[in-house]
């Protein structure tokens, strides 16, 4: 059944509204025409109760545009929706990233993440290639995908909105890779569902690392808007030295400031009965939220991202494969995946729009059911990062 407009419909009581679902839902592939966004494919879902989302074929079929009946979830920053054939990997320094860092969701990987780093080369037995220059967070955010389809599909009284896409991360004498991804939600819901597939197309024995970027702004993200998530205990903070100085802990959310330097967190997580982690950026005085869950088994890690300097306000909550100690430390401590031939892994999250009170309340008691995070907004980093288990 699909519930629309107060109302729970059959199929054929649908379809006896409308000569097409468009009329209110769909899918619509459009092309961006201006500017550096210019000759991007971009496919625009509408659920047909309010929420609309855009998904950007051409770079990695990443989550750029959401909002809710006109509220902004998504965050777009300064450099905009940059075509990826702008992109200069390596410049400056390998934080050129940033000049193509903007949406709801950007994907880092699939070989990499986090921070510069020149990663030993000999697996891919090439002596004139001793190491690869990885730059920040990875390739795969900029890589167009070959969309394989995309549109509606019933399931009985279920209508499924859907789009499904392949990123081919791949050169000569090193890695090929590839992330398969589909994303769907069904007509009048308001959880969109990510299924990804990472597998390793080529022969040589490779390095692979994941990590969601989701990026929250203005309005969902305003002074007084809450973190709320299951946590354990605060592992590390980026600015530990300097914790109170720039007033800002990690659970209440300030406005935007100016002269603001990121502030970033990973926190330990404590997963369900069913192995899920859900973590909610909430704004109660507005009355609506947004909640990301991940499976505990696929992202061990989390992130917190705190950008609150004015003109680039946002918050990123940042599922993970590997610690924030970076690719040199998985690596040491043997947590790194190594894919052979035909290996994957596969990645299933969900993101749901909390669109009034009710939904924020009982997201906050399903995540406090699980663990009750600390209390103090600067609870004191423990240093301690879990083994991960299960990597060889």
């Amino acid at each position: 059944m699909v519930a629309l407009y107060g109302n729970t419909l059959t199929r054929r009581q649908l379809e006896e509204r409308c000569g097409q679902l468009s009329q209110f839902a769909g899918v619509r592939l459009m092309t961006l025409g201006d500017g550096v966004e210019r000759g991007i494919r971009m496919l625009e879902f509408r659920n047909g109760a309010g929420l609309r989302f855009t998904v950007l074929v051409d770079r990695a079929m990443d989550i750029a545009d959401c909002e809710y009946h006109g509220q902004a979830i998504g965050w777009h920053s300064p450099s905009g929706f940059r075509h990826p054939g702008l992109h200069e990997y390596e410049g400056e320094g390998g934080l050129a990233w940033m000049r193509s860092f903007s949406g709801l969701m950007v994907t880092c990987g699939l070989d990499h993440i986090l921070f510069m780093y020149d990663a030993p080369a000999d697996n891919y037995i090439y002596g004139p290639r001793k190491t690869v220059r990885q730059s920040i967070h990875g390739r795969a955010g900029t890589i167009p995908a070959r969309l394989n389809g995309y549109g509606e599909s019933w399931d009985g009284d279920r209508c499924i909105l859907w789009a499904e896409g392949v990123v081919s991360q791949g050169t000569v004498f090193g890695e090929h890779l590839e992330l398969h991804r589909r994303i769907e939600i069904d007509v009048g819901s308001f959880e969109i569902r990510l299924a990804d597939r990472v597998v390793n197309r080529g022969f040589y024995r490779t390095p692979h690392m994941l990590c969601y970027h989701i990026n929250l702004g203005y309005p969902v993200l305003d002074e007084g808007s809450r973190y709320i998530a299951p946590i354990t205990d605060v592992a590390w903070a980026a600015h530990a030295e300097n914790y109170h100085r720039q007033g800002v802990g990690y659970r209440t959310m300030p406005g935007p400031r100016t002269g603001f330097h990121e502030q970033v967190w990973q926190h330990e997580m404590r997963a369900d009965s069913a192995g899920k982690v859900p973590v909610a950026l909430v704004n109660e005085k507005l009355g609506i939220g947004f909640e990301v869950t991940t499976l505990k088994s696929q992202f061990p890690c989390q992130y917190q991202w705190q950008n609150m300097q004015a003109g680039q306000y946002a918050m990123g909550i940042e599922p993970s494969t590997n610690h924030v100690l970076g690719q040199g430390a998985a690596r040491e401590r043997n947590e790194m995946i190594w894919l052979e031939h035909g290996e994957e892994r596969r990645y299933d999250t969900r993101f749901r729009v909390l669109t009034d009170q009710r939904a924020i309340a009982q997201a906050e008691a399903r995540i406090r059911a699980i663990a009750v995070q600390p209390q103090d907004e600067y609870p004191q980093p423990s240093g301690i990062f879990p083994a991960i288990e299960g990597r060889s």
